[in-house]
């Protein structure tokens, strides 16, 4: 039994080239972006890999990249379920406003702290402790019983959002993963165990 489970942030969005904090808000992706899901697509071809179903988040840049991987992989009827447990992580306040602008407005220090804490919540937003305890649920109940049974999963999702599963997948602390970087349009591969944990990883970059 294979119990293959895939994770893909979605290519670069619009908002991500303008250094804008996104979060729900709902830019598409960049023409570099759309590469990046076409190109990821063709890395899992190269490695004889596809799906028996797909997982993304309520919004356009997700659902974008997973169509464009799965075209790659000719497979444009897989079932896929579109889930909001999967959204990014909700910056409240900050969404749609420009990084260095933010700095600008609450001191370097506080959005780093916003940005880089682990259960810090910028005003009238999620803190990464928000986003997981959202996604991990949601894995536990849908993902991961399928992944167990033989199921070939993929999941195009965001950066905030996979570092909730990466962190129970890869057994990292609280401490280590607000600073653990997603590079857009790079699948992360993993087997499981029959008990859910990791029997390898494999990170394809181009």
């Amino acid at each position: 039994m294979e119990r293959l489970l895939v994770l893909v942030r979605h290519g670069q969005s619009d908002w991500n080239l303008k250094n804008l904090f996104t979060g729900w808000k709902d830019p598409d992706l960049t023409e570099k972006g759309q590469a990046e899901a076409k190109a990821a697509g063709q890395r899992l071809k190269a490695l004889g890999l596809n799906f028996d179903i797909a997982f993304t988040s309520a919004l356009t840049r997700a659902q974008y990249t997973c169509r464009l991987i799965l075209n790659e992989l000719d497979q444009n009827d897989l079932k896929t379920i579109r889930e909001q447990a999967l959204n990014e992580r909700d910056y409240g306040d900050l969404s749609g406003l420009n990084k260095d602008d933010a700095r600008a407005k609450w001191g370097e220090e506080q959005v780093h702290v916003w940005r880089r804490s682990y259960d810090v919540p910028p005003p009238n937003g999620e803190s990464l402790k928000d986003t997981v305890a959202r996604v991990l649920p949601y894995y536990c109940q849908e993902i991961l019983p399928r992944v167990l049974r033989g199921e070939r999963v993929i999941v195009a999702a965001h950066g905030n959002s996979l570092r909730a599963l990466v962190m129970v997948l890869d057994r990292l602390m609280s401490d280590t993963i607000p600073s653990m970087e997603l590079d857009t349009g790079v699948p992360l591969v993993y087997r499981l165990n029959a008990d859910s944990t990791v029997e390898s990883k494999k990170v394809l970059t181009a």
